[in-house]
């Protein structure tokens, strides 16, 4: 195999995995770590992946969104940390907003139970997990169904968030960087999120490490409008003080 074919492979896998480690890389493509981290330095110089100590992760997500299986299965036990921190900021919010995405679904497993809560949401799987609590009031966002995220878009979602107001919004996103704010892949969504960006009082942005440094077509945000950027302990702690640099709160769990 050339190592334009490895290069392309190793992007492929990054993408669908959220991650990739050079020795299952060496074995998959039967040649030497050496390699496979030549490879893994052509790609960190083309911008699409950042290397770490024995892998890398992608920074650049695809320009179209894609199935949501790789992504679902991608960095759980991650997601899991990411969203019970998030959750332990609800503070006394009644009203929540919860974003499309396997985090913000892990997100919404993860809001205490006990109390009442009215939480409007595009995404039909944290719409299913909450609508089984007592204590919880769901308000589904109407508009089409798409089938890559399982979440409703469109101009009747836009149309039905104009009439609220929420105590808190748990945002996801493609990418974060300081150079180019934070910004996701279809332009639909991102008018969405800046709407309820501006509909809510708070905002609680669910970002896995992989995200940071990303940079994908539509900009919804700029890091400092958030309350809490809340990410995994795969962010170096030196990548999350050039945020905290900047004035914004980063929390890595």
């Amino acid at each position: 195999m050339r190592g334009g074919e490895r290069q392309r492979l190793i992007l492929e896998r990054a993408r669908a995995q959220g991650a990739v480690d050079v020795r299952g890389l060496a074995e998959e493509l039967a040649v030497s770590p050496e390699t496979v981290r030549r490879d893994l330095r052509v790609l960190e110089a083309h911008g699409v992946l950042r290397r770490t100590r024995g892998g890398a992760y992608p920074l650049q997500p695809r320009a179209h969104e894609t199935s949501p299986d790789p992504r679902t299965r991608a960095l759980v036990p991650e997601k899991r940390r990411i969203a019970a921190a998030a959750a332990g900021l609800l503070g006394p919010a009644e009203t929540v907003f919860v974003d499309e995405g396997s985090t913000a679904e892990l997100v919404a497993e993860a809001l205490p139970g006990g109390r009442p809560l009215t939480v409007l949401t595009p995404a039909l799987g944290a719409a299913r997990r909450l609508s089984a609590r007592e204590n919880v009031t769901v308000l589904l966002l109407g508009g089409q169904v798409r089938g890559s995220t399982r979440s409703t878009a469109g101009p009747w979602v836009d149309r039905m968030l104009s009439g609220f107001v929420v105590d808190l919004a748990y945002l996801s996103a493609a990418g974060i960087s300081l150079e180019h704010g934070v910004t996701t892949q279809d332009p639909g969504v991102a008018r969405t999120k800046a709407r309820v960006m501006r509909m809510s009082r708070r905002q609680v942005l669910c970002v896995a490490h992989t995200g940071f440094g990303a940079v994908s077509f539509h900009r919804f945000a700029a890091p400092g409008e958030f309350d809490a950027i809340v990410t995994d302990s795969g962010l170096p702690a030196s990548r999350a003080r050039s945020f905290t640099r900047a004035g914004y709160r980063v929390l890595r769990v």
